[in-house]
């Protein structure tokens, strides 16, 4: 009883705030502002190097490209940095050029072929190896050989093997009674040789990506369809194509983009000839900048714009559709 009343007349102190786990009301937004603070200046720190380098490597020669179309630039000019301001008059200039309709369409026929067949035997490839037989991996490395090679040792290669002279392929084409062709130095040739080789290094990117689009593919689906009695060609038609089309698209932009900008490989083995029967923008581009003593700096960055402003568009195209099928 005496204890009881004790307890109940003694005082209790108020509860602190560190003891109850409560922060102080005069304290919080201060605190939770200076948190906000740390937090992102600690991700702008991460995000400093990629800001840089994207600055350095992507954005100032963007901007140089762009200005140099703008301007008239002479060799003198390019060093003094005094060219004056001619708007689009190298536009006009390239657009005027007699070489400009050629190149455009040897692009356009370069690119187009290209991605098409190297889109359509990687996913042949892919599927093939999909079905996971003996020595499939190793084939698959095998495969790979062609991406891994140096650009410059892949034409250099190609340019041998399509010599007029003692070319392995006119080698062959003797070998049962037909008459050799002139690869490289004809122009009804010259273009298709070099879509030929850029077709063999590209096949091994479209195998890769499409294979590891197609391991994302329950093989339940399958089973499935072969318990219906569905053929192989019904379930690639109605399972594997339809479910590839977002990889699919992914590799024909990024196709289509590395394709538009070759260059090493057409100036190793033609150098956009005979003739410029093999010329395209990415190599006159560099004609008109370096291929001259008196070099067009101006109408040179005009084409590299237009091969930048051509991918764009395609760019642009690509991410209309996704949201499309996304919707």
């Amino acid at each position: 009883m005496t204890l009881a009343r004790v307890d109940r007349r003694a005082p209790r102190s108020p509860a602190r705030p560190r003891e109850t786990g409560t922060a102080d009301p005069a304290d919080g937004p201060a605190l939770r502002r200076h948190r906000r603070r740390r937090s992102r200046l600690t991700a702008l720190a991460f995000l400093a190097p990629l800001a840089l380098y994207l600055a350095a490597f992507y954005v100032y020669p963007l901007y140089r490209n762009l200005d140099l179309s703008l301007r008239d630039y002479t060799v003198r000019s390019f060093v003094a940095g005094d060219a004056p301001f001619s708007g689009l008059d190298n536009f006009r200039t390239v657009l005027d050029d007699p070489t400009f309709g050629p190149a455009m369409r040897h692009t356009m026929i370069f690119t187009f072929v290209s991605i098409a067949f190297q889109y359509g035997a990687g996913l042949a490839l892919a599927v093939f190896f999909n079905r996971h037989f003996r020595l499939a991996a190793t084939l698959r490395a095998l495969f790979l050989i062609p991406w891994l090679l140096p650009l410059i040792v892949s034409a250099s290669t190609w340019s041998w093997m399509l010599n007029s002279e003692s070319g392995v392929l006119n080698y062959a084409l003797r070998t049962v009674g037909v008459a050799p062709v002139d690869w490289l130095n004809s122009p009804h040739w010259a273009l298709t040789s070099v879509i030929i080789a850029n077709i063999w290094i590209g096949i091994p990117f479209n195998l890769v990506i499409l294979y590891s689009g197609l391991q994302n593919i329950p093989g339940e689906l399958y089973e499935a369809a072969s318990l219906d009695g569905a053929s192989a060609w019904q379930q690639f038609r109605r399972i594997t194509f339809p479910l590839l089309r977002p990889v699919s698209a992914i590799t024909l932009l990024l196709g289509l983009v590395y394709t538009l900008k070759v260059f090493d490989l057409i100036w190793i083995m033609t150098k956009g000839g005979p003739s410029d029967a093999s010329s395209t923008l990415a190599t006159w581009s560099y004609q008109l900048g370096f291929g001259s003593l008196l070099p067009k700096f101006g109408p040179g960055a005009a084409v590299g714009n237009i091969l930048i402003l051509i991918a764009l568009v395609f760019g642009l195209l690509y991410i209309r559709v996704q949201r499309r099928q996304e919707a």
